[in-house]
């Protein structure tokens, strides 16, 4: 049986990003070469600091690269319409929502938008799209509740449902385990862990749950100070790259577990 070769989503080309001024480039990482292909998930980890959130809003196009360039499904991301974007990438964000008196029956609807006709109605395609997308995140039971009503897990679920009903290749999420505990951390990556398996939609998330991060996606986008490095949990072990993203005073990297420990006195 011949294995089917993957098809790559996201790309970039020697990046670099940073902030750009009158008097000169502020340059926070270059030669950021990542290849990100159909059905993983990609995790981006590092120090707080690093930049994780400039590379997260240049590939969404939210902020300009200083040089190289990026890639979703073979076009340059700069010569992409807002609308066209919407449709090949969706973003789950970290802002507060601007009205959480919508249903999450109607929060998810809302990823139907670039679909909808001028008068913005939704057709019997769109319903059946965002009835999927709630029962592949398992909330038929908060259907009908406010967002306002919603632990902040089940918000988390309800805006990943909405991705999904956007039906882009590429879904980022920016931090998805903000203020949740340890248990639903791990539900929700174990869960963005499950619908890039079943639905091959490539998944990338930034987040602080590095030990979480190593255990279940299939690749890792590590930022450090100098370089941002990518290849998959087991390789970048192998390679000793999580024995620098921390100062080595307090925490060290165990490879046999490949979990961080706090050093003992």
């Amino acid at each position: 049986m011949i294995k089917q070769e993957q098809h790559p989503i996201l790309k970039t080309s020697n990046l670099a990003i940073g902030y750009a001024s009158k008097k000169e480039d502020t340059i926070i990482a270059s030669n950021i070469n990542i290849e990100l292909n159909q059905g993983e998930l990609v995790g981006l980890i590092g120090a707080n600091g690093v930049g994780k959130s400039t590379l997260l809003r240049t590939l969404t196009k939210v902020q300009d690269a200083l040089h190289g360039n990026i890639f979703i499904n073979n076009h340059n991301i700069s010569d992409l319409s807002a609308l066209h974007l919407s449709k090949v990438m969706s973003l789950v964000l970290t802002e507060t929502m601007a009205s959480k008196n919508l249903s999450v029956y109607e929060l998810i609807l809302l990823g139907r938008q670039p679909y909808t006709n001028w008068i913005g109605s939704f057709s019997k395609q769109d319903i059946e799209i965002a009835n999927k997308a709630i029962q592949q995140v398992k909330i038929t039971d908060l259907k009908e509740k406010k967002c306002f009503e919603l632990s902040d897990g089940q918000l988390q679920k309800a805006m990943i449902a909405r991705a999904l009903a956007q039906d882009t290749d590429l879904i980022i999420l920016d931090e998805p385990t903000t203020h949740l505990d340890m248990y639903h951390k791990a539900y929700i990556l174990k869960l963005l862990q499950k619908l890039a398996k079943d639905t091959h939609k490539t998944i990338l998330f930034s987040s602080h749950e590095i030990d979480l991060a190593i255990q279940l996606c299939d690749k890792l986008i590590v930022m450090t100070d100098n370089k941002v490095v990518y290849n998959t949990p087991k390789q970048l072990i192998k390679d000793g790259v999580f024995e620098t993203l921390f100062p080595k005073d307090l925490i060290t990297f165990d490879e046999t577990t490949g979990s961080f420990r706090v050093k003992s006195d």
